[in-house]
């Protein structure tokens, strides 16, 4: 597996995050999904990676700049053909990498309280996430799960 840099312009790309976009609504009231769109992946504080074994994309994650010191880590998404395979574990050890390379003390994310997202949640504890109170623009929601990572 691979994971690139992505200018999300591909067609794969486009249409993984519309399936995550789709399962978010799915699982949570409108209020309770954000998840950002294409353009907000397209913003210029945003990186996005995409993952692939071969020509197959794999998954997707994104890093989002909240101050120069602060990350926050949006639309993590596994194909599902390549769930169980790591492939969210490899993007996760990147977007780690990639904010302690630019000096973030804390990384951030926000995940679904429902049974759904407990995948996600064991993967983020795995990697020394802890529950965290709401940040950046962020409210109390009984939907929601805020985590942090202290960084060194």
């Amino acid at each position: 597996m691979h994971i690139i840099v992505d200018d999300l312009q591909g067609q794969a790309v486009i249409q993984l995050l519309e399936e995550h976009m789709q399962d978010m609504h799915s699982s949570s009231p409108p209020e309770s999904v954000h998840a950002l769109d294409l353009n907000g992946l397209r913003a210029a504080d945003v990186t996005f990676w995409s993952a692939w074994n071969d020509t197959d994309l794999a998954g997707c994650g994104a890093l989002k700049e909240l101050t120069p010191t602060r990350g926050e880590i949006k639309s993590m998404r596994t194909a599902a053909l390549h769930r169980r395979k790591g492939v969210a574990a490899d993007l996760l050890t990147t977007i780690i990498d990639t904010a302690k390379s630019r000096s973030y003390t804390q990384l951030y994310l926000e995940t679904g309280s429902m049974i759904e997202f407990e995948a996600a949640r064991l993967l983020y504890t795995r990697f020394g996430f802890v529950e965290c109170a709401p940040f950046d623009n962020y409210e109390e929601d009984p939907n929601s799960i805020f985590m942090v990572l202290q960084l060194p």
